[in-house]
């Protein structure tokens, strides 16, 4: 944020990853894999959303990168399963209460994107990623410029009245409203 400050006199956004817990079951996922989940993928995001807060004016925007899970559990992602739908009340939450300061807080929720990340959970193999490629409509995974596209709109002075909305980036694949 300091380097912003220096280089363009400011911060207008920013896009807030976290990246993704371990893999594994409710059942199968120790108590210490939920704790450094809780830490990293939860505290991580309320700590970066409230330091960038503090640092944006009127017109400023946080896109939160959360995951379908907050709508829809995916199957092997327990522990994204339980945090991801308390991330998303809490872009609602940070949405309510800084609005009125004229900043936007949203929820980007990508689905299967061709991610390093994504690959890992297909296991390398063709034949996974063609079951999962199966069930969504558009028949593929997004590519990362298609996120990257969305989340630019998302943060954008052109989606300057959307504020704690959950925009899915997974080719149609939940079924949710």
């Amino acid at each position: 944020m300091d380097a912003a400050h220096n280089a363009y006199g400011g911060l207008d956004g920013a896009l807030v990853s976290v990246g993704g817990p371990a893999p594994g079951t409710a059942m199968d996922s120790t108590e210490e894999d939920w704790r450094a989940a809780l830490d990293s993928v939860f505290l991580g995001a309320v700590r970066l959303i409230r330091a960038v807060a503090v640092r944006l004016g009127e017109g400023g925007s946080i896109a939160q990168v959360l995951s379908t899970s907050t709508r829809s559990p995916i199957p092997g992602l327990a522990i994204s399963n339980g945090l991801r739908p308390g991330l998303g009340m809490l872009t609602k939450q940070f949405a309510d209460e800084l609005g009125p300061r004229g900043i936007r807080v949203n929820g980007l929720l990508p689905g299967r994107i061709a991610t390093d990340r994504t690959l890992s959970l297909d296991g390398g193999e063709p034949e996974a990623r063609s079951r999962n490629e199966a069930i969504i409509p558009l028949r593929r995974y997004g590519e990362p410029a298609e996120f990257g596209r969305v989340a630019a709109f998302v943060l954008s002075p052109a989606a300057s009245y959307l504020t704690g909305a959950m925009v899915p980036v997974d080719g149609g694949a939940v079924r949710a409203l």
